[in-house]
């Protein structure tokens, strides 16, 4: 039985591929019943022929496609839709986020037996990028902070871990793979914050600029206060005493 969903959206990525998926089993064979769902999102290279010639030496490797390429909220949502496991962990396709790191996500989750952890978000140290993204994602994550007061100082990595049902319960938009603590707050989950590592991009060329990252941003920093502060503030108690 499928534990564990590990959703990777991917576009361009074909010479990521198979190192990604390495990673993945090296790390987490015999931790976990586990799958791995790809999604390609609108890429226009072989990426989608790489996954498929893979499943031969990876028998839970599934691939899904979108036509036209969404977005990696847009691949994240389709994977959890499409996920067989209760506990669903994203990574980003460029390799930057290590698969080594992917137990520290989905142990906790699956080791809680209080029902009341929906979220474990990873937050990178020592950093690999370069140093105007390191200053954009810098600002980007103290005005975040401060506005939604998520209690967690980087968003932006793509490893986290959380409970299927509990993001499929979430309000969805475009970008909101950044938002995941303070949604997952709004709804009164409890988060548990893990430092993880990054590394080099190991070949290929990210698909988002720092100045398409700030335009989207101000607008979803203003949707997301706004669905804070507007959430549901009661919940039902079911009775059975006559």
């Amino acid at each position: 039985m499928t534990a564990v969903s590990i959703v990777i959206p991917m576009k361009n990525e074909s010479e990521n591929v198979e190192t990604v998926l390495a990673d993945i089993a090296a790390a987490c064979d015999g931790k976990a019943e586990y799958e791995i769902i790809i999604i390609d999102d609108g890429s226009t290279d072989d990426t989608a022929a790489k996954v498929l010639a893979l499943r031969a030496t990876h028998p839970t490797l599934r691939l899904l496609q979108h036509a036209n390429s969404g977005g990696q909220s847009a691949g994240v949502h389709s994977g959890v839709l499409a996920a067989k496991g209760g506990v669903v962990c994203t990574l980003d396709g460029d390799g930057q986020n290590p698969p080594s790191e992917l137990p520290k996500l989905f142990t906790p989750l699956l080791e809680d037996t209080t029902g009341r952890l929906g979220l474990v978000a990873g937050q990178r140290v020592g950093r690999q990028d370069t140093a105007s993204k390191k200053w954009a994602s810098k600002f980007a994550n103290a005005l975040r902070a401060r506005i939604l007061k998520d209690g967690t100082r980087d968003t932006g990595c793509g490893l986290k871990g959380f409970r299927r049902d509990a993001f499929l319960a979430l309000p969805y938009f475009d970008h909101m793979h950044r938002y995941l603590p303070a949604l997952f707050k709004r709804d009164g989950w409890e988060i548990a914050l893990v430092d993880v590592s990054h590394r080099e991009r190991h070949a290929g060329s990210s698909n988002y600029s720092n100045i398409q990252r700030a335009l989207v941003g101000v607008y979803d920093l203003i949707g997301v206060a706004w669905l804070i502060r507007r959430r549901k503030k009661a919940q039902p108690v079911e009775r059975t005493d006559g």
